[in-house]
Parts: structure tokens; C-alpha cells; sequence
């Protein structure tokens, strides 16, 4: 589990959920793989399928008889089923799953007599280390996402003040120099024209 769990980090440093898994035939890892589903843009990418493949590839047959598969959470339906496909012959996983978990979290697939085949399921192994991992990269996520949001805020905030400070110039006939703007209904007398009646002495020059 504790290889499973580095996999699992290098996950979350490459941007992915941190679940790792890693297959063992005969006390010997054949395969070790991490979430991937961003990188490949391919929702079925998770640790466990892409361990039982390597596995398989790296075995040479499709059938896992014996081998043991550790992940880091419980598996989903999706990878509960490869799993049961593959003939691994155990299951062994950390944190538990309430929203997709196949092992008895929302629903149980390896129930005895339920399919033609059942591994053995060993949970909560190293659940606190594998939950922790999962809990620090979505508060992280949330984070950096109300982050994003509040300087998204702040930028509009700074565009409507910007608005309403060209409004008032405009209303108050003010000029971003600073120069009042001369108004169509002003009189000549408002601008500096001299008044009828007014002298004006010469210049001594």
C-alpha cells in the first residue's frame, strides 16, 4: 500500500486525483499506476484499470488468477467489475468511497454468488494516510478556485468604479487632463470673453 500511496502522490503533483494502485503476483509489484483521466482525457483512466492492464500486458495473459491489487480507494463499479473480470484474486484498499465505492460503501459487487467470480476484499487499510492525501488535494482545489473567484470579483468591482468615474466626469463636464469641458448651452461671457462696456487697458509694451 505504501507504493500504492506514491503512485497516488505523483498523482495529485500532476494534477490528478490522487488514487494509486499497484499489482502483486507471487510478492513481486508487476504493475503501478496512478490516476490519469486528465492527461489522457479519457474518463475510464483510473489507477486500477491502467494496473490491471500493465499487469496483464506485463504477465502476457489477461487473467490475474493470484495476483493481489492494492489501491489507495475503494474501487468505483467500473473498476470493481475489471476486477472481476481480470480474476484478481484480492482486493485491497485504503480510504473508503460514500459517493462511488463498489465494496460495500454504495453498493457491493463482490457480494458471494452475485457474478461468476469473487476476489477477496481486505478495506481500511491505511485509510487515514490514503484519506489524507485525497482531502488535502480537493481543499487545495477549493482553494484555488475561491481564489479565482475573488480576484475575478475584485476585477469587476475595479472595471465598475473605473465606469462610474468616466460617468462623472462626463456629467460634470470634467476632462481626464482635469480641464473643464466646454458645455454647448455656455455663453461667451462664461468662457473669458470680454463683457460689453469693459475696457481693457493697453499694454505698457
Amino acid at each position: 500500500m505504501a507504493r500504492a500511496l506514491q503512485a497516488a502522490e505523483d498523482a495529485a503533483a500532476n494534477g490528478e486525483v490522487p488514487v494509486g494502485a499497484v499489482v502483486v503476483v507471487e510478492g513481486k509489484a508487476v504493475a503501478c499506476a496512478h490516476n490519469r483521466r486528465e492527461k489522457a482525457c479519457d474518463p475510464t483512466a483510473h489507477a486500477e484499470l491502467i494496473a490491471i492492464r500493465e499487469a496483464g500486458a506485463e504477465l502476457g495473459r489477461w487473467r490475474l488468477d493470484g495476483a493481489t491489487i492494492y489501491t489507495t480507494l475503494e474501487p468505483c463499479p467500473m473498476c470493481a467489475g475489471a476486477m472481476i473480470a481480470a480474476r484478481v484474486g484480492r482486493v485491497v484498499f485504503g480510504a473508503r468511497d460514500p459517493k462511488a465505492g463498489a465494496c460495500g460503501s454504495v453498493v457491493d459487487l463482490f457480494i458471494p454468488g452475485q457474478f461468476n467470480h469473487r476476489p477477496a476484499v481486505v478495506g481500511d487499510v491505511m485509510a487515514e494516510a490514503c484519506g489524507m492525501i485525497l482531502r488535502a488535494f480537493f481543499e487545495e482545489r477549493r482553494n484555488n478556485a475561491k481564489a479565482l473567484v475573488s480576484s475575478a470579483q475584485k476585477s469587476r468591482l475595479g472595471t465598475v468604479k473605473r465606469k462610474q468615474s468616466l460617468w462623472d466626469m462626463a456629467l460634470h463636464g470634467v476632462r481626464r487632463d482635469g480641464r473643464v469641458r466646454l458645455k454647448a448651452s455656455d455663453s461667451k461671457s462664461d468662457v473669458g470673453v470680454t463683457p460689453p462696456g469693459v475696457q481693457i487697458p493697453l499694454s505698457p509694451l
